[in-house]
C-alpha cells in the first residue's frame, strides 16, 4: 500500500494500513491539529477512539483504513464502512481527515479515491436491488472538505442543524400527558428504552437497523447518563423520552456549561399530545439543577415530525450547519 494512483510526488510521503491501537494516539493528533481549522468543537481522548473502534459495524479497519505518513509521522487516515436503509438504499460511507498543513497538495484526494475503490470493492460482495451511493459528511465550517467532496461529483442531499438554547431560564410550564409518568430509570430498562428510541427513529431520513453493537457503546460511553433521562412511561411502555447528557470534557476545553438535550423521540401512539415538548422542559430543569447554563442538540432540518419548529418555539437556535453529500457508485473513480 507505498503506492497509490492519483497521489502527488511528495517527498517522504507514504501510504499504509492500520496498524491497531498503536494508531489511536496519532489518530487523536490528526483530530486534534485539524479541529480548530475546520471549526469544529470536539473534546476526544484516546478511550473515546479505542471505544468506538471495539464497536465498528460493516467496518474491517485492517482493510477499511488507511493512513497517510510523511517521513513516518502520521499526518491523515481515512476510513470507510458500509449499511442499508430501511427503505433499500446501500450506503457506502466513508471520511479523510488530514491535517491542515498538508491540505492542498493531492494527499486527501487521492485517499478520497481509494476510499471509493475500496467501497466498490465491498459493494461488488453485495446482492440485492436498491440504489448505491457513496456518502460523507461535512460541517458547515469544514470548508476543504466540502469543496473537495463536490469537486469529485459528490451533492448535497440533506442538512441537519446544530441548536443552542443560550440560557436555562424562562423554562415553561408544561405538564405531561394525562396517563403518562417519568420515573427513574433502572438498569433492566435500558434495553426496552433503547428499542422503544429505535422504533420511533424509524419514521427518520436514512434511517437503518440498529445493530446491538451500537447499544454496547452507547453504554459504555461517558456521556451515557440515565440518571439525566426523562422516559415517559404509558404503564409498563415507553410513550417517549429525551437522553439528556452532560459533556463534562468538552465543557473544560470550551468554558462553558452546557447539557444536552438528544435522542428526543416520541413513539406513534403517544404523538401530537405535546409530550416531546413537556419532556424537554422537564430536561431543561434538571440541567439546571446539575448546574448547566444552556441546552443544545442536533435536527435533521427536514424532521417529518415538524421537530425543526418545535425546538425554535422551545428557544433554541441554529449555530451550526451539517451536510449530507451524496454520490452514485458508478460516478466514482475507477
Amino acid at each position: 500500500m507505498s503506492h497509490i494512483p492519483n497521489a502527488l510526488s511528495i517527498p517522504g510521503l507514504r501510504f499504509r494500513g492500520f496498524r491497531g491501537p498503536d494508531d489511536y494516539g496519532p489518530m487523536l493528533a490528526v483530530i486534534e491539529g485539524s479541529k480548530q481549522t475546520d471549526g469544529v468543537e470536539r473534546a476526544d481522548t484516546l478511550e473515546d477512539i479505542a471505544r468506538q473502534y471495539t464497536y465498528l459495524v460493516n467496518c474491517d479497519p485492517y482493510q477499511d483504513m488507511l493512513f497517510a505518513e510523511i517521513k513516518g509521522q502520521v499526518i491523515g487516515y481515512s476510513r470507510v464502512w458500509w449499511d442499508k436503509t430501511l427503505d433499500g438504499t446501500w450506503l457506502y460511507q466513508h471520511f479523510v481527515k488530514l491535517l491542515p498543513e498538508w491540505r492542498g497538495q493531492g494527499i486527501r484526494r487521492a485517499m478520497l479515491r481509494h476510499n471509493e475503490r475500496r467501497l466498490r470493492q465491498i459493494a461488488a460482495g453485495h446482492e440485492g436491488e436498491g440504489p448505491r451511493l457513496f456518502e460523507s459528511w461535512a460541517a458547515d465550517t469544514e470548508t476543504h472538505w466540502a469543496d473537495l467532496l463536490q469537486s469529485e461529483g459528490y451533492q448535497i442531499v440533506r442538512y441537519a442543524f446544530e441548536m443552542v438554547r443560550p440560557t436555562l431560564d424562562d423554562i415553561p410550564d408544561l405538564p405531561l400527558p394525562d396517563g403518562l409518568e417519568v420515573r427513574p430509570v433502572k438498569p433492566e430498562d435500558h434495553w426496552q428504552i433503547w428499542r422503544a428510541a429505535e422504533e420511533a427513529f424509524r419514521d427518520h431520513w436514512a434511517e437503518t437497523e440498529w445493530h446491538k453493537e451500537w447499544f454496547h457503546q452507547w453504554q459504555a460511553s461517558p456521556t451515557f447518563q440515565p440518571e439525566l433521562w426523562q422516559v415517559a412511561w404509558d404503564g409498563d411502555e415507553v410513550a417517549g423520552m429525551v437522553q439528556n447528557f452532560i459533556d463534562h470534557a468538552e465543557n473544560a476545553e470550551y468554558g462553558r456549561r452546557r447539557g444536552y438535550t438528544e435522542n428526543i423521540c416520541v413513539r406513534r401512539p403517544w404523538r401530537r399530545r405535546g409530550l416531546a415538548k413537556a419532556l424537554i422542559a422537564r430536561s431543561f430543569r434538571v440541567l439546571k439543577e446539575h448546574g448547566m447554563t444552556e441546552a443544545a442538540l442536533s435536527v435533521d432540518a427536514e424532521n417529518p415530525s415538524g421537530a425543526l419548529y418545535l425546538y425554535r418555539n422551545l428557544g433554541f437556535r441554529e449555530v451550526k450547519r451539517y451536510m449530507t453529500f451524496r454520490k452514485p457508485l458508478e460516478q466514482g473513480d475507477v
